[in-house]
C-alpha cells in the first residue's frame, strides 16, 4: 500500500508542478518513447538474468506491494516449533524426534504452525539440523560455521531478484537517452520544417530523457528497497533457528534458549515474553483467531 501511496504522490507532484507551470499534459503523452525505454529495459532484465531470477523478480515484486514481512505470529509459530523439537529433544527417543523431521507434512509439531510449513526452506533447515543434533558427533561451533553459510547462500539467493532489478532501474536514464536520440533523429529528419513542428519533435525526444530518468529514481529505486526489507525480515526466520538451536546446544533449556532467537527481533516486532509463554503451553493458539 505504502508503494501505491508513495506512486501517486509522486505522480501527482511531478504532472502537477508540470501543469502549473504551464506545460500542456498532452506533449508528456509519448507512448512510443516508453515502448522503446520499457521494451529495452525488459529485454535487458531478460538477457541478463536465468529465468529462475526473472520470476523470482514477479513474485518478489508482489510481497514488496504486499507487505510480505513476518507478523508476530510467524515469528510465534517458529519460536513454538523449536520449543516443542527441543523439548522432545530431551525427554522423547531419537525414533519419536526422526517422525517429526522426516516427514514433517504429518507431524503434529509443525502441523500446530501452518506459516512454517507452508515455507519448505525453513521447514527444512529447521528439521536438517535437528537431525544434525540427534547425531550428536558435531560441535555446536561445527554446527554455527555451517548454518553461517547456509544462511548467507540462502541470503544471496533471495537477493538476486533485488539485484538484477536495481541494475536495470540504473541503465533506465542511459535507455531513456537512447529513446531521446531516436527521437532526435526524427525531428533532424524533418529539419526543413515550420519551427513549430520542430519543436513538438524536440519535446517529444526529450520526454524519453524524462522518462528514463523518472523510471529509476521514482520507480525502480523505492521498489528494490521495498524489495531488500521484505525478504531481509524473512530471512531473520533463519536467524532466530540459528540463534535458538546453538543456545540448546550449548546447554540453555529450551525456555532459556527460545529468548537467544526472541531477542534476534527487531524490538518493534518482537513477541513478548507473555506470549511466547503463551505459545510453549498452546502451541499455535493464535491461529485459530487468525482464521
Amino acid at each position: 500500500m505504502n508503494i501505491i501511496i508513495g506512486f501517486i504522490i509522486t505522480v501527482g507532484c511531478v504532472l502537477g508542478g508540470f501543469m502549473a507551470m504551464g506545460g500542456h499534459i498532452e506533449v508528456l503523452v509519448q507512448p512510443f518513447e516508453l515502448v522503446i525505454i520499457g521494451g529495452a529495459g525488459v529485454g535487458a532484465f531478460i538477457m541478463g538474468n536465468p529465468m529462475k531470477v526473472v520470476k523470482d523478480s514477479g513474485k518478489a515484486i508482489g510481497e514488496a506491494f504486499k507487505n510480505a514481512v513476518p507478523k508476530e505470529r510467524a515469528y510465534l509459530d517458529v519460536l513454538g516449533v523449536l520449543y516443542s523439537l527441543m523439548r522432545d529433544l530431551r525427554t522423547k527417543s531419537r525414533n519419536e524426534i526422526e517422525a517429526h523431521i522426516d516427514n514433517p507434512e504429518e507431524s503434529s509439531i509443525f502441523q500446530v504452525a501452518p506459516s512454517v510449513l507452508k515455507n519448505k526452506e525453513l521447514t527444512s533447515f529447521i528439521c536438517d539440523y535437528v537431525r544434525l543434533i540427534i547425531i550428536g558427533n558435531a560441535r555446536s561451533h561445527e554446527i554455527e560455521a555451517l548454518m553461517d553459510e547456509e544462511i548467507n547462500t540462502i541470503l544471496y539467493d533471495k537477493m538476486k531478484p533485488y539485484n538484477s532489478i536495481l541494475a536495470i532501474g540504473d541503465s533506465f536514464p542511459a535507455i531513456g537517452i537512447i529513446a531521446a536520440v531516436l527521437g532526435v533523429i526524427k525531428a533532424m529528419a524533418k529539419i526543413n520544417e515550420s519551427p513549430e513542428v520542430l519543436g513538438g519533435l524536440i519535446g517529444a525526444a526529450l520526454v524519453g530523457t524524462m522518462l528514463g530518468i523518472f523510471l529509476s529514481y521514482c520507480l525502480c529505486n523505492p521498489l528494490t528497497s521495498q524489495i531488500k526489507i521484505v525478504r531481509t525480515k524473512q530471512h531473520r526466520l533463519y536467524i532466530i533457528v540459528k540463534q535458538t538451536l546453538l543456545a540448546y546446544m550449548n546447554g540453555s533449556v529450551p525456555q532459556v534458549a527460545l529468548e537467544y532467537g526472541r531477542k534476534t527481533i527487531s524490538s518493534y516486532e518482537r513477541p513478548s515474553i507473555d506470549a511466547v509463554e503463551q505459545e510453549m503451553m498452546n502451541p499455535g493458539g493464535g491461529n485459530e483467531k487468525a482464521a
